[in-house]
């Protein structure tokens, strides 16, 4: 479904939140989320810091809140299991690395965005079997959107591979940039959160290990 370049703003978010939300769960978004219930919510919370959401400029500032949340946590409503179901019999038994996958979420403290980079690397089981590489972007998306600390989402993304694809090793290592340190307390930007979670042989062989972070900093 594409926009037209008439459509005024809440058409394109809306057009935005569906596209995403279908993306990962397959429904439109007003069937997931109660849109006018986040609607209510953001009214509220404009009244509630001096503002008038009857205003001109903030009339519609409800309904894109609501639509962009609803776009921004569209993992709750996924389970990732199920990005990893197809795999592919490919006879590999060497590291496979995807690097620089982009990252957004929402951090769950402040439910302000943190963005960057995961790169993920695994080494396939005796079975030789490996899944698409965009599964592994698709697994990151999944668990990304919803509300995460870093570290948990390292964690999970890892975790979930080792138990999908039952391979022999696994790396995760999350680059980002947190708005809840940027903006707010102690404001300083630019600063950058490095999370890694390592299983099975990348963890117990520190020269494979040591292989797949050099692979990862390589630029």
């Amino acid at each position: 479904m594409a926009a037209s370049a008439t459509e005024p703003d809440g058409d394109l978010d809306h057009v935005a939140a569906r596209l995403v939300s279908g993306r990962l769960t397959g429904r439109p978004v007003e069937e997931s989320v109660d849109l006018a219930r986040l609607e209510k919510a953001v009214r509220e919370i404009l009244i509630a810091v001096g503002e008038d959401p009857d205003r001109d400029g903030l009339q519609q500032t409800p309904a894109r809140v609501a639509r962009a949340y609803a776009e921004l946590l569209a993992g709750l409503r996924v389970d990732p299991a199920q990005v990893l179901t197809t795999t592919f019999e490919a006879g590999h038994d060497e590291l496979v690395l995807v690097r620089d996958i982009d990252v957004m979420s929402l951090c769950e403290h402040h439910l302000l965005p943190f963005r960057g980079s995961a790169h993920i690397g695994y080494i396939p089981g005796a079975n030789g079997r490996i899944t698409g590489l965009s599964k592994l972007a698709r697994l990151v998306e999944v668990f990304a959107r919803r509300p995460q600390v870093q570290e948990r989402l390292t964690v999970q993304v890892a975790d979930l591979l080792m138990a999908q694809l039952q391979p022999r090793g696994v790396i995760v290592v999350l680059e980002c940039e947190h708005m809840c340190m940027a903006m707010r307390g102690i404001q300083k930007s630019g600063a950058c959160t490095i999370t890694s979670a390592v299983r099975g042989s990348l963890q117990e062989d520190a020269r494979t290990r040591a292989e797949a972070m050099a692979l990862i900093n390589s630029r």
